[in-house]
């Protein structure tokens, strides 16, 4: 299995994943020229995409959406609120409705030979969800956009082999930043955003002797810094009470326009 990021951060996320046989994207929020662009470099078309998992209905992960979806017929995974929320989006533009399939948190699909199994997040959207993906014996998992989580969370994410975790913003930098009190309310609250801090204390509940690598993703361009997440990450998991420190494993931050290394269990 493979991981990769297209495009990650406040101003759009697109991942791929996939295994030989199965190529899937999960969102698409960013434009249809950058995700074709953003493929190419993986030697795949868009048009051997097998689907687009859709985490929530935010701009910046289904942007693209309307686009694509026209061009090249892919199917749309999603659960009921997310799609609902989809179709009310006009400025996505006509999207077939035999496109869309749904799905439900906590039920897994297959697609060829891999499986997904949607994961329900604290987010601030109809009805979002992270995504666990597994080929044979191999096990990763999407999980950004949350403000909170708890045992269930970590239930769902245990023995995984890769994690693409959210780690948005610095905490100081966005108490003393541009941003109106609203929005930084908002982002900190339990329907926002994951911090450095908060991403690192989740990881630590996640580590285990096989964890081959470890992306952070969905950095904000104003209240955060790659170097900045990575340290604090990997502080928080040095500082915890587990035996593992932040050298234990790779550990990578998703690049916000450009495509990052390919992560290959």
């Amino acid at each position: 299995m493979r991981l990769c990021s297209i495009a990650s951060g406040s101003s759009g996320n697109c991942v791929y994943v996939g295994s030989d046989a199965t190529h899937l994207l999960m969102d698409v929020g960013i434009s249809g020229k950058r995700i074709e662009a953003g493929v190419a470099e993986l030697g795949l078309k868009l048009s051997e995409i097998d689907g687009i998992f859709i985490t929530h209905e935010h701009a910046d992960h289904i942007g693209g959406l309307g686009v694509i979806a026209r061009k090249y017929g892919l199917p749309i995974y999603g659960t009921r609120g997310t799609i609902a929320a989809v179709r009310q989006t006009h400025s996505l533009g006509y999207i077939d409705e035999e496109l869309f399939h749904y799905i439900n948190a906590d039920e897994k699909c297959t697609v060829k030979d891999v499986t997904i199994y949607p994961i329900r997040t604290s987010h601030d959207a109809a009805e979002p969800v992270a995504y666990r993906i597994s080929h044979d014996k191999q096990k990763m998992a999407l999980i950004t956009d949350l403000g909170c989580y708890n045992d269930y969370t970590v239930e769902c994410l245990k023995n995984l082999d890769v994690l693409y975790l959210e780690a948005n913003h610095d905490i100081h930098m966005l108490q003393v930043g541009p941003y109106p009190y609203y929005l930084k309310q908002r982002i900190l609250g339990e329907k926002g955003h994951l911090s450095n801090e908060s991403a690192g204390k989740l990881l630590s509940r996640l580590l285990h002797d096989k964890m081959q690598a470890v992306m952070l993703g969905h950095l904000s361009k104003e209240n955060n810094l790659p170097e900045l997440a990575y340290e604090s990450v990997r502080l928080e998991v040095t500082m915890s009470d587990t035996p593992y420190s932040g050298n234990d494993f790779p550990l990578y931050v998703a690049k916000r326009s450009e495509v990052s290394q390919m992560i290959e269990i």
